[in-house]
C-alpha cells in the first residue's frame, strides 16, 4: 500500500489451514525452504555482508540432524563496527519525513503478505512452530509494522489533529524527535513477530538499531533484515549482529552510545539489562531507555459456575500450544474443590489424545526449542514427581528431537519449587483452594521467579475477587 490510501488498521487474517488449497501452499512454502536449508548467513554492518569464521549452527528441534542454517557470530569489534555505523546512518535517517519511513513498513508487510507461507515456513522448521502457530506469527509481524507505520503518522501529525493550546503572542508545537541509536533483543518464542515489532517501531520513529537475534532462532531473524533490506530501508539502518549473548548483550546494554534497549524475553536476562543499563558509562550524556518484556506464569482459576468442558479445552490450549513455550501460557490451574476432580479427569483425558510429531507435518504438539530447554524441563518433572502426583505424561516422547510428553502434576502445594518457578515448557500444575478461599490469592506467589497473571473461569466473579 501507499501512505496516499491509508485505511484504518485491521488485523492480518490468519490462514484456515482446514481447506485443501492453504494446505497445499503451505506444502509447497515448506518444501521451497527445505531446499534452501543449510546455507551459510553473514552479519549486516552498515552496507557489508560480513562472514565470519565463528558461526552458530542453527538446528531443527524437530530433527536434531538437520541444519537450518549457519549464522555469522559477531565479535566485540563487530559490534563496535556496527554501532559506529547505525550512528552515522543515523544522521540522515532521522531527517527522512515521518511518512516516508512508514512507507518503508507498508511496503514491508505488502512483501511478507505476499510470502506470508515461506516466512511460517522458516519458523515452522528453526522454531518447531507448527503451522498454525507459525502463521499467527507471521500474521503478527505484519500487524506490528502496519500497527507502527500508521502510529508514526498519526504522531507526526499531532499538531494539526491535536494542537496545544493557544496562548496570545506565542506559537507553539509539539515535535516528537528520535533517540538515536538502538539495540533490540528479541526472544526465540515469536522469532519472527516481535523481531520484526521491536525493529521496525524503533526504525519508523527515526532510530537506528543493532539487532541481535535470539541464539536458537538467527536464520528467520535474518529473513526479516532482508526483507527489510529488500524493501530500500538504508544501510546503517537495521545492523545485524548476531553473537554471543553475555558478551554482546553486556556490551551493548553498557555502551555510552547506546540511548535505549529493546527486550524480550526471561526476567533474569532483563533484570540485567535494566541493572546494567542505569549505570553511567564514561562519555554518557543521556539516561538510557529500557523497554523490557519479560516473561509471566500464568495461572488458571476455575469455579463451580464455569462451563468444565469449555474449561478443560482452555487449560490444554493454554499450556500445550506451542508446547507451553509462550509467557501467555498457563501453568498452573487452581480449581475450587468441588469441581477439582472432574475439571481434572477432563484434561488429563484431553492431554492424553494430543499427538507429538514434526512440526512440518503439522502435529499439534511439537518439540521445545533446545537442548537447555529440554533438560531443564525434565529436571522439573523429576522435581513434580516429588512435590506432587503425576497426572498424564512424565517422560520423553519419540522421534528425533527435544520431545517430552505433555505433563500434568496435581495437588500442589504452591509453595514448593515446581509451582514457584517459571518453566518454559509442557509441564502443568494443580492447586485445589477449598471454597471460602479466594482463588486468586494463589495465582500471585510472593517471591516466585515471575509474577502471574490470571485468567477466571467463572461466571460470576465474586468469589474470584
Amino acid at each position: 500500500m501507499t501512505t496516499g490510501t491509508i485505511t484504518p488498521f485491521t488485523n492480518e487474517a490468519l490462514v484456515d489451514f482446514s481447506r485443501e488449497e492453504n494446505k497445499s501452499l503451505m506444502r509447497a512454502a515448506l518444501d521451497k525452504v527445505k531446499r534452501e536449508l543449510g546455507q551459510d548467513y553473514p552479519l549486516h554492518i552498515g552496507g557489508r555482508k560480513v562472514m565470519t569464521e565463528a558461526k552458530e549452527v542453527s538446528i531443527n528441534p524437530g530433527d536434531i540432524s538437520q541444519v537450518i542454517g549457519r549464522v555469522s557470530q559477531a565479535s566485540i569489534e563487530d559490534a563496535e563496527e556496527a554501532l559506529q555505523a547505525a550512528l552515522q546512518a543515523f544522521e540522515s535517517w532521522k531527517k527522512v519525513p515521518a511518512r516516508d519511513r512508514a512507507e518503508f513498513l507498508f511496503k514491508a508487510a505488502e512483501l511478507m503478505r505476499r510470502r506470508k507461507h515461506e516466512f511460517s515456513a522458516w519458523m515452522v522448521y528453526e522454531s518447531g512452530k507448527n503451522w498454525s502457530e507459525a502463521d499467527a506469527d507471521t500474521a503478527e509481524a505484519i500487524d506490528f509494522m502496519e500497527y507502527y507505520a500508521r502510529e508514526m503518522i498519526r504522531l507526526s501529525e499531532t499538531n494539526i489533529h491535536r494542537p496545544l493550546t493557544k496562548i496570545p503572542g506565542e506559537d507553539n508545537e509539539l515535535t516528537y524527535i528520535p533517540l538515536g541509536v538502538g539495540a533490540v533483543i528479541p526472544p526465540w518464542n515469536f522469532p519472527l513477530a516481535i523481531c520484526a515489532g521491536m525493529t521496525t517501531a524503533a526504525i519508523v520513529s527515526g532510530n537506528t538499531v543493532l539487532l541481535k537475534p535470539a541464539s536458537p532462532t538467527p536464520v528467520i531473524a535474518y529473513k526479516f533484515v532482508a526483507l527489510m533490506e529488500e524493501v530500500g530501508v538504508p544501510a546503517g539502518v537495521i545492523n545485524f549482529i548476531p553473537g554471543d549473548g553475555a558478551k554482546i548483550g553486556d556490551y551493548l546494554t553498557s555502551h555510552p552510545k547506546i540511548r535505549f534497549i529493546n527486550f524480550t524475553g526471561s526476567k533474569e536476562v532483563g533484570l540485567r539489562i535494566n541493572r546494567k543499563a542505569a549505570e553511567t558509562a564514561e562519555g554518557q550524556i543521556w539516561i538510557k531507555r529500557v523497554i523490557a518484556e519479560m516473561g509471566g506464569k500464568d495461572g488458571i482459576v476455575v469455579d463451580e459456575t464455569a462451563d468444565l468442558d469449555q474449561a478443560a479445552a482452555a487449560i490444554v490450549a493454554s499450556a500445550f500450544g506451542f508446547q507451553g513455550q509462550k509467557c501467555s501460557a498457563g501453568s498452573r490451574a487452581i480449581l475450587v474443590e468441588s469441581v477439582y476432580d472432574r475439571v481434572l479427569e477432563k484434561v488429563v483425558q484431553l492431554t492424553e489424545s494430543l499427538k507429538s510429531g514434526l512440526p512440518e507435518d503439522n502435529f499439534p504438539v511439537g518439540p521445545v526449542i533446545d537442548r537447555k530447554s529440554y533438560d531443564k524441563i525434565l529436571s522439573y518433572i523429576e522435581i513434580g514427581r516429588k512435590e506432587g502426583r503425576l497426572a498424564a505424561g512424565g517422560d520423553k516422547a519419540e522421534g528425533n528431537g527435544y520431545y517430552i510428553q505433555p505433563t500434568i502434576f496435581a495437588d500442589v502445594n504452591p509453595a514448593r519449587a515446581s509451582c514457584r518457578r517459571k518453566s518454559s515448557g509442557r509441564c502443568w500444575r494443580w492447586r485445589k483452594p477449598r471454597i471460602g478461599k479466594r482463588p486468586l490469592r494463589f495465582t500471585t506467589i510472593p517471591n516466585s521467579d515471575l509474577p502471574a497473571p490470571s485468567s477466571p473461569v467463572t461466571k460470576t466473579g465474586s468469589r474470584m475477587r
